[in-house]
């Protein structure tokens, strides 16, 4: 089997697709693009295969009802627009598949949606059940309530978390851009790279651009996709959306990166990509031992410093003596509450504070080492 048909073979597919895919020469959603694409990907589906689509475009669906001339660059303007597309574009999609008698499901997603234990854990089942239903999920970041601290950033790396989420089998990221090249691909000579089998293969490739002028991401960012979903054990293919039919029969197009990882759901693949750090933990020498060689959680006691402003189960990064980042996790106490217990066990803090303070810091379930 060669590595490009594995994706005509998933059984659980997530295909994501990037404004510029979607939109015409006038900035607004070109709705014979749309419908392209949605045939494509129902002929999949009614094949038995279960399909999420992760689309962006809602930001530059509501460009042209806004009157804006071009994609907006301040975020209260980008949440406007994001507000009127959404309904723009979903109600376009659910014409497009009802055509083929598909019903399609939204689901509005923030990084904090998806790093909190309860709330990614709703994700994941909302987006199963959807799946069990027979309905179409169509994903994509809730830009109309995101601020700069939680978002995910770019559709690419949203989509490769999703994949991983649904322990997917195959991530199909279609853009403008037709496939990864060993250099620019408007310089003369420069080669389609049809299989990557790992970093290695990505040393001396020259990676630039910053995507289109509705779009935000670009070549680098679905390779930093690609390394996400494959460290989660997911077969990812990158292509032009022009080429959708191609690449769902499994033909020769595009790139494919092959799976570094073991397909599974652990939450730490989420807790180092998907969240922001808001703060930082100082820790000794003998916590970072105890962190990283014997798998534990981290206690008050090792902590020497307390940085930034957070809340209880918010994503913070744990640093050694030297200052180097060792680990990531959810903490358990806010800002306020932690530089008092510094240095006391947790024995001490519930006999002088009470038995509600004899808890970690932060949780082995709830930490990542980096």
């Amino acid at each position: 089997m060669s590595p490009h048909s594995v994706i005509s073979t998933a059984r659980r597919l997530v295909v994501k697709v990037g404004s510029s895919s979607l939109t015409g020469t006038d900035g607004g959603l070109d709705h014979a693009r749309l419908v392209a694409l949605v045939d494509a990907l129902a002929h999949q589906h009614l094949g038995g295969t279960q399909v999420v689509l992760v689309s962006s475009g809602a930001i530059a669906a509501g460009i042209h009802p806004l009157g804006l001339s071009a994609r907006p660059r301040d975020l209260a303007t980008q949440q406007a627009a994001a507000s009127v597309g959404q309904g723009a574009l979903l109600a376009a999609y659910t014409q497009a598949f009802g055509g083929h008698d598909i019903t399609v499901g939204q689901v509005l997603l923030t990084a904090d949606d998806v790093t909190r234990r309860t709330h990614y854990a709703n994700a994941r089942r909302t987006l199963e059940r959807l799946l069990d239903l027979g309905v179409m999920p169509i994903v994509n970041e809730n830009d109309t309530v995101a601020t700069s601290e939680i978002r995910f950033g770019d559709n690419d790396r949203l989509a490769a978390l999703v994949a991983h989420l649904i322990d997917a089998d195959a991530l199909v990221l279609l853009s403008d851009v037709d496939a990864l090249y060993d250099a620019p691909p408007n310089r003369p000579g420069a080669k389609r790279i049809p299989v990557v089998r790992g970093p290695h293969d990505l040393t001396d490739i020259e990676v630039g651009g910053t995507g289109s002028k509705v779009g935000t991401g670009g070549m680098a960012t679905k390779i930093e996709a690609a390394r996400i979903a494959t460290a989660a054990g997911v077969v990812t293919s990158v292509t032009a959306a022009d080429r959708v039919v191609e690449v769902l029969a499994g033909q020769d197009v595009g790139t494919v990166f092959l799976p570094i990882g073991v397909r599974g759901r652990s939450r730490r693949l989420w807790l180092e990509h998907a969240t922001t750090a808001r703060g930082r933990l100082l820790i000794d020498a003998g916590a970072v031992t105890a962190l990283v060689h014997r798998k534990k959680s981290l206690l008050p006691a090792g902590i020497t410093a307390v940085e930034g402003t957070f809340h209880d189960g918010d994503p913070v990064d744990v640093c050694g003596p030297d200052g180097a980042t060792v680990a990531r996790g959810l903490v358990n106490y806010s800002s306020n509450e932690l530089p008092s217990l510094l240095g006391r066990s947790t024995k001490e803090l519930a006999r002088d504070l009470g038995p509600e303070y004899e808890r970690e810091v932060i949780h082995r379930d709830d930490l990542v080492v980096l």
